[in-house]
């Protein structure tokens, strides 16, 4: 049977580039939005052209019952994965006093309790299945060094690289490895209002990242290749720390 990888957030910018990337690598593609149906079916259809199977699970991350609901079912009727990659999330910026409590909570609830709320009910069934297997948690820079005007967005994604590395000794003699990738600023529908002149000169390398050279960092930590990397943090920023 041909292994399958979870990839949340994968109707449009990393997250699709992350899908293309392991479907050509070998992959069955399970696709994920939350209402970005009509886009997640066209990347279904990318996919299925190059030989490969897709489908789409459609559901909010940050609730616990839909998600649960979704993957286990999805499951039942498929079989368990090899992998996922945790890549759904939000920002919600603004100075922190100008922040609203639904800012917070729902950068939080999406970016951080996402992870605990599509992980929960995979993990046991990955160590079940009794093979080598991949996790890849997106963070940020964010997460790294901290964003003015993104203190929710900081927190969840720091939130995370702590997750991952403590998941990560959990799993280790299980053979599935658990890391995260970290972006810097990449060239997507999501940054348009932040790729400035005054940005560019905070990167070393004095341009944005491409979806495709994540997903390619994606797609190595996914392959054979990288058996023996866990709770590691890769970070693709063009130097930025």
């Amino acid at each position: 049977m041909t292994p399958s990888i979870l990839i949340t957030g994968s109707s449009r910018g990393i997250g699709r580039a992350i899908a293309l990337r392991l479907a050509r690598d070998g992959f069955d593609i399970i696709l994920h939005c939350r209402h970005r149906r009509e886009a997640a079916d066209a990347v279904a259809e990318q996919i299925t052209a190059m030989g490969r199977s897709a489908r789409v699970l459609c559901f909010d991350v940050a609730d616990r019952q839909a998600a649960r609901q979704a993957i286990e079912a999805d499951i039942e009727e498929h079989g368990v994965y090899y992998g996922v990659v945790c890549n759904a999330g939000i920002t919600a910026d603004g100075a922190f006093p100008a922040l609203s409590d639904e800012d917070w909570d729902s950068v939080i609830h999406t970016n951080l309790d996402g992870f605990y709320n599509v992980l929960k009910p995979l993990v046991m069934p990955m160590v079940r299945r009794r093979e080598p297997g991949r996790i890849v948690v997106m963070s940020s820079v964010s997460g790294l060094m901290g964003n003015r005007g993104q203190v929710n967005y900081s927190a969840a994604k720091a939130g995370l690289i702590g997750a991952v590395k403590a998941l990560a000794v959990e799993l280790a003699k299980r053979r599935i490895t658990v890391n995260c990738v970290a972006p810097g600023l990449i060239d997507t529908d999501m940054t348009d209002d932040l790729v400035t002149e005054e940005a560019l000169r905070m990167i070393p390398m004095r341009r944005t990242g491409s979806s495709e050279e994540v997903a390619a960092t994606v797609s190595f930590l996914c392959s054979d290749d990288a058996s023996y990397i866990t709770r590691q943090v890769i970070s693709v920023n063009g130097g930025m720390c």
